[in-house]
């Protein structure tokens, strides 16, 4: 019996039962800001949640799955978020596409007219417009205090978070972003 449970065991691992194996070591990465990013143990049940655009349409983060996220969670009224917001766009203009993006979720009260006049005078945009007004998604993924920054795996794992702000666009923020997308390959 024993034999056939490490056999069945071997097997789903062979077969990629633990993509998590596959995932870059982020231990030499952690440099300058990223010395912040606290790798996850063991990454969790990706969340089934929704969140809100500008026009109160609901966006599933499942519509993320398939590349790897840079989840910021941010307020209007949070000088740090506010700070490294301009940031978070140029990454997203250098490395997001088919298999990482930058999104952005402003958490409890942030009126949208706050929001766009943010953008708007911070030329903010290739970052989404997303809300998380009665603070579910932020209670279900344990975000104590603002900013943080949750990244998740192609399949919806948070498999690192980060709190406070961070350079997003400086070398060692690419350089982890760049390790994580050659994984996939």
């Amino acid at each position: 019996m024993r034999l056939i449970r490490s056999a069945v065991l071997y097997t789903a691992l062979a077969l990629g039962a633990n993509p998590v194996l596959a995932a870059p070591d982020l231990a030499p990465l952690l440099q300058g800001d990223m010395r912040k990013l606290v790798p996850a143990g063991e990454p969790a049940a990706p969340l089934d949640v929704t969140v809100v655009d500008a026009a109160d349409a609901e966006v599933p983060l499942s519509s993320y799955r398939g590349k790897y996220v840079l989840l910021n969670f941010w307020a209007t009224w949070c000088a740090p978020c506010r700070a490294e917001m301009p940031a978070l766009d140029r990454l997203q203009a250098e490395m997001g596409g088919d298999r990482f993006a930058v999104v952005t979720i402003a958490t409890g009260r942030n009126p949208v007219p706050a929001i766009k006049d943010f953008f708007a005078d911070e030329a903010i945009t290739r970052l989404p417009m997303l809300r998380d007004p009665k603070q579910a998604l932020a209670r279900q993924m344990g975000v104590l205090g603002l900013p943080v920054t949750v990244i998740l795996d192609p399949e919806g794992r948070e498999i690192a978070r980060m709190q406070g702000d961070a350079h997003w666009d400086g070398p060692e923020a690419k350089a982890l972003i760049a390790a994580l997308i050659a994984a996939e390959e």
